[in-house]
């Protein structure tokens, strides 16, 4: 891990941060979290899936010299899984060992096995714990899959930064981490959890700053594959899709493109390729009909006008 960075000092500091590694955003993006690491706040960002906000917690950690601790929720998550848990077959080896040697006392066998050694820690216990590079940043993902209970308990870690654990008391940081939290808006958050963090949409990019990531991520596509690509990816978000292709998908469009020696689109490149932009057969049928021939005909016809990017 890279020596720990300084905060950044201003708005546009911010901005060169992201870019020096590679992640292209834009001023709003780069305001709101300028201001969540001035402030201390966790910074709560919503979006399709897809779109980069798993990324901006990458980023942070590379480039402030920081540990990552992620938390992936998913349905059922509760706190054995997010905080701690004790190992309780390690415990009951130590309580036959005593019992072994005779060393049966009540209480000292009690705080025995309910000592730090035997305790789990979990992501939310490590974000809380002092790190040699400073303040973590904990990226709790995909809020929006737990069940409200979770989101409650959280509420209460992200006010006071503390967790209680009743045999050995209460967990304090020192410093607070850096707290990113993303969801992808399948169900609301609760409007409390929502009222501790700065809030950000991120959306999905316009084609001049599509085309800036894929020449980033992918420098070995030409300019003309590069642009049409954008400029097709832009239409099928325009169309009634069930999933709309991300920048991730994007990118990997790019790829295997220059992997298959593409330098430009045609009908059956795209018919070929589509399972990597498309993750559902409806979709995928939908745009290997005559609807995705028109569109690479007007993205034809637009790019050869100027109107594309």
């Amino acid at each position: 891990m890279p020596m720990a960075a300084k905060l950044p000092t201003s708005i546009d500091e911010t901005l060169a941060l992201l870019q020096s590694a590679d992640y292209v955003a834009d001023r709003s993006l780069a305001t709101v979290l300028y201001l969540s690491l001035k402030m201390g706040r966790p910074l709560f960002l919503e979006g399709e899936a897809g779109v980069g906000k798993t990324e901006i917690a990458k980023v942070l950690a590379k480039t402030l010299g920081r540990d990552l601790i992620r938390l992936q929720c998913y349905e059922g998550l509760d706190v054995s899984s997010a905080v701690y848990e004790w190992n309780y077959a390690a415990q009951m080896v130590d309580i036959r060992m005593r019992e072994a040697t005779g060393d049966t006392d009540k209480n000292a066998m009690e705080q025995g096995v309910f000592s730090e050694r035997f305790l789990i820690r979990r992501p939310l216990l490590q974000a809380l714990e002092p790190h040699a590079g400073g303040p973590p940043v904990l990226l709790i993902d995909e809020l929006d899959r737990t069940d409200e209970a979770f989101e409650a308990f959280l509420l209460e870690v992200l006010s006071d930064f503390q967790v209680t654990i009743p045999e050995l008391g209460t967990v304090k940081a020192a410093e607070p981490p850096i707290v990113i939290i993303t969801t992808n808006r399948t169900r609301e958050i609760h409007d409390a959890l929502k009222r501790r963090c700065l809030y950000h949409w991120v959306d999905y990019p316009q084609a001049e700053q599509e085309l800036e990531i894929v020449r980033t991520k992918v420098p070995q596509a030409g300019a003309d594959l590069s642009r049409e690509l954008v400029a097709y990816v832009q239409k099928l978000r325009q169309q009634d899709l069930f999933k709309n292709p991300g920048i991730a998908e994007t990118l990997d469009w790019a790829t295997a493109l220059m992997e298959l020696d593409k330098v430009a689109l045609d009908p059956q490149a795209i018919s070929d390729t589509l399972g990597v932009l498309l993750k559902y057969q409806d979709d995928i049928a939908q745009i290997q009909s005559s609807e995705g021939a028109e569109i690479l005909r007007e993205v034809k016809e637009e790019l050869k006008s100027g109107k594309a990017a």
